[in-house]
């Protein structure tokens, strides 16, 4: 950590993992002018946001297992560059149809980059070190999630929103050479056997149908083109169950789905965040459509959840440890529920003191409640040399679950084409959507009292004495997704001979 090439695998860790992390984040904030600029309708905005976690969400574990196979390094780099020129499309797209397609490239960058970020330092780092190292990462990585929607909002003010996409370039151009002259290589010398191509195909199609049914349907009704896409990605991800069930490597082992813990944990992630993603992406809309706010001063507003995760996570973390898993992940859906019925509050011209915040720290104390919780007993539900499977179909299973709640809620909620167009319009269909997100989290919330035990993080299975895997991940702010952990780091380099 002293040194200067340590320093510089930092450097290059974080601003690749901002890029990621501040365009999951920003995007939302410039939805209204994007639409505004584009022409572009509801489902055209809700394309904006699906076509990059579609990619991101069925490519991600593809992504960390080429880095382990071919160089992490190597796939890192590659993820950045991808991600650079994609967010350079979409700077420049001329229309909402461009535009969604360059998110689907941006999607498949952030699935190559992403899984090898903390890998990294977890590899280039000595074993005295490193958790100082994730600390650092995970702590910039708070406060650039913390400051994304507010630059977002300045960037959509200010420039204009395609800056939003933009600024990734100059962030890629100190990354990439950085990374090349200062990080070291690492492959995981055990990783052998097929790449489950075919099942991050299958997953992508399924998800893509249906999110499209979905999408579709407002405008279009129950037409055969819907009909067909809703059926066709439901038989798809039939063929995708079958896929895995018999592939000799499949990218989502079904044994380790035979664990209960592991399987209930995950039901309860994909209730959570669900409502999350739902949320994140309508609240912005609101508080711009319905409650006047400029981008910037939408952005600002949502920014006591991030500095409530990045201040008390650890800490929540560490009270888990003690108290066992059962309660902070039944009671922390419960204050994210409150905090989005508070939400109800924000109609037109709101007091940010009296109708805003509340409702966001009650919803960033729920936050802080579960998210690093469910992260550690994803993490200890299996044994230690499968935690980085574990916690990347975890991380999946929440970007999935993010993207089917932004697809269904304007449906559920009967949020026309034009519904962000008109402050009544969506004011009406908010309201109906927060109680949707709140009856999920609800339904997470009893998942969770009735599943999960409340012994599940005093040590990973089959092995009594052993502690439990990479606790510091629980410093990470999880808002779109959990902290990804890696798994078992590979050990470093050889140390260099002693001078004499």
């Amino acid at each position: 950590m002293g040194t200067t090439t340590g320093r510089l695998v930092l450097l290059t860790t974080v601003l690749g993992s901002a890029m990621a992390l501040l365009d999951s984040t920003v995007v939302n904030v410039a939805l209204p002018k994007i639409g505004e600029d584009l022409g572009a309708d509801l489902g055209g905005l809700q394309w904006t946001v699906n076509a990059y976690m579609l990619t991101l969400a069925a490519l991600i574990l593809l992504g960390g297992a080429l880095g382990d196979r071919f160089g992490r390094r190597r796939v890192f780099v590659i993820g950045v560059v991808w991600f650079a020129v994609a967010s350079l499309l979409c700077g420049l797209a001329p229309n909402a149809a461009v535009l969604i397609g360059a998110r689907a490239l941006q999607g498949v960058g952030g699935a190559l980059l992403t899984p090898g970020s903390l890998a990294l330092i977890q590899s280039a780092f000595w074993p005295e070190h490193r958790a100082r190292a994730v600390g650092a990462w995970s702590g910039l990585g708070g406060v650039g999630a913390a400051v994304g929607p507010f630059l977002g909002g300045w960037l959509v003010d200010g420039p204009g929103w395609r800056w939003v996409f933009l600024l990734n370039v100059p962030l890629a151009a100190v990354c990439v050479p950085v990374a090349l002259r200062y990080v070291p290589e690492s492959r995981d010398p055990q990783a052998g056997g097929r790449f489950d191509v075919a099942g991050a195909v299958l997953g992508a199609v399924a998800l893509g149908a249906v999110t499209y049914a979905l999408i579709a349907a407002p405008d279009a009704g129950a037409s055969p083109l819907v009909i067909g896409a809703a059926v066709g990605g439901l038989l798809v991800a039939g063929a995708f169950c079958y896929l895995e069930l018999h592939r000799a490597h499949p990218m989502l082992p079904p044994d380790l789905f035979a664990s209960r813990q592991f399987t209930a944990i995950n039901l309860v992630t994909l209730c959570v965040y669900a409502a999350f993603g739902g949320f994140f992406f309508l609240s912005v809309v609101q508080l711009q459509v319905v409650a006047g706010y400029s981008a910037l001063a939408a952005g600002a507003a949502l920014l006591p959840t991030t500095v409530l995760m990045l201040l008390f996570s650890a800490r929540s973390g560490e009270l888990a440890q003690r108290t066992g898993p059962r309660l902070p992940l039944t009671i922390g859906p419960l204050l994210c529920a409150a905090g989005m019925l508070l939400m109800l509050r924000v109609h037109a011209d709101p007091v940010y003191w009296r109708d805003v915040l509340p409702a966001l720290m009650v919803l960033g104390a729920g936050m802080v409640t579960l998210v690093a919780p469910l992260t550690a007993t994803v993490l200890a539900s299996v044994d230690v040399g499968r935690a980085g499977l574990a916690s990347g179909i975890n991380n999946a299973a929440a970007r999935a679950a993010g993207l089917i709640a932004v697809a269904a809620l304007p449906l559920l909620a009967g949020m026309g084409p034009d519904a962000y167009r008109s402050a009544g319009a969506f004011d009406d269909a908010f309201r109906l959507a927060m109680l949707w997100c709140a009856g999920v989290l609800l339904l997470g919330s009893v998942l969770a009292w009735a599943t999960v035990r409340s012994d599940s993080l005093a040590h990973p299975p089959n092995d009594p004495q052993a502690e439990p895997s990479h606790p510091e991940c629980a410093h990470h702010c999880g808002l779109t997704a959990p902290p990804l952990d890696p798994g078992e780091p590979p050990g470093p380099p050889d140390r260099p001979a002693p001078s004499t």
